[in-house]
């Protein structure tokens, strides 16, 4: 019995009776992923059009606007930068050792997600606050205050938004084959240069879409700031005041002026991850 032989006309037809991307199911998921879009959209859009040109104008010549925007930004780069410093070294050990325990230690770092951010603002001053375990003992000896400092708001964003990095992290370098790192020793490359070599680059990718959510989160964090620090005030917190003292027409303005610069570094960061696969779909 011969087999029939697979040529160009055999693949064709094979190809349009199978095809690999099913119209309806994927109409149907769009149709699906539309409402979610629609749902996320309509709220910034909405927002983005209703302060008018006036208002914009009048809460970017605002001193207590543009101060609290540019605290925000520094403290969100300063937290990205420490999540990186520590976190990512936390991934690499959870993705290339096995003990016991890790399922508590992750699950440890993935509690600030699950916990509420009133919650976690109180935990924090329990332990940064004036009679804090650190917060006390750091202002006599050290100087150092996390109340009413850019400190405390730093410690109040690393702890919400830390989890993103070392998990983003953590599943980067579990995607990198450790046959590729073995590889690497046997043609004479030491741990370090493996490292820094072989798998940083290959999980660049996972380690800056985790950097990038970092910043994304801290930048927007309101409720463990305004309970550990309150003042100065980052932005989400001015914008809060502003609506409870001006209502919500200089609230909007100054929401939308965050907006801008959140979402113009965003698409930064996305753009150093990713290139411009970012926006052909190369990214996440």
């Amino acid at each position: 019995m011969t087999r029939p032989v697979a040529g160009p006309f055999t693949s064709d037809r094979a190809g349009r009776a199978a095809p690999s991307h099913p119209r309806g199911v994927f109409l149907l998921f769009w149709l699906l992923g539309s409402l979610l879009l629609a749902f996320i959209a309509m709220p910034l859009v909405l927002l983005s059009v209703a302060p008018s040109g006036e208002s914009l104008a009048r809460a970017a010549r605002m001193v207590d606007v543009r101060d609290a925007i540019v605290l925000s930004v520094e403290a969100a780069f300063l937290t990205t930068a420490i999540a990186a410093l520590v976190g990512v070294p936390l991934a690499y050990a959870l993705a290339r050792t096995s003990f016991a325990g890790k399922g508590v230690v992750a699950a440890i770092i993935d509690l600030p997600l699950a916990v509420p951010h009133t919650v976690a603002g109180i935990a924090l001053l329990m332990v940064f606050g004036r009679q804090g375990i650190i917060g006390g003992p750091a202002e006599a000896f050290l100087g150092l205050k996390f109340w009413g400092t850019i400190a405390g708001i730093v410690a109040a964003m690393l702890f919400v938004s830390a989890p993103y990095t070392v998990n983003a992290a953590r599943i980067g370098f579990e995607g990198v084959d450790p046959r590729l790192e073995k590889v690497a020793r046997t043609l004479g490359m030491g741990p370090w240069r493996t490292l820094f070599h072989v798998t940083l680059p290959l999980s660049r990718r996972s380690i800056m879409t985790g950097v990038t959510l970092t910043y994304a989160r801290s930048i927007s964090e309101f409720a463990a700031v305004v309970i550990l620090v309150y003042y100065p005030m980052t932005a989400p917190v001015e914008i809060y005041e502003l609506f409870l003292r001006f209502g919500l027409d200089d609230a909007a303005a100054a929401a939308v002026l965050l907006l801008i610069l959140c979402l113009a570094l965003f698409i930064l960061l996305r753009y150093i991850a990713y290139g411009r696969g970012a926006g052909r779909g190369g990214g996440r």
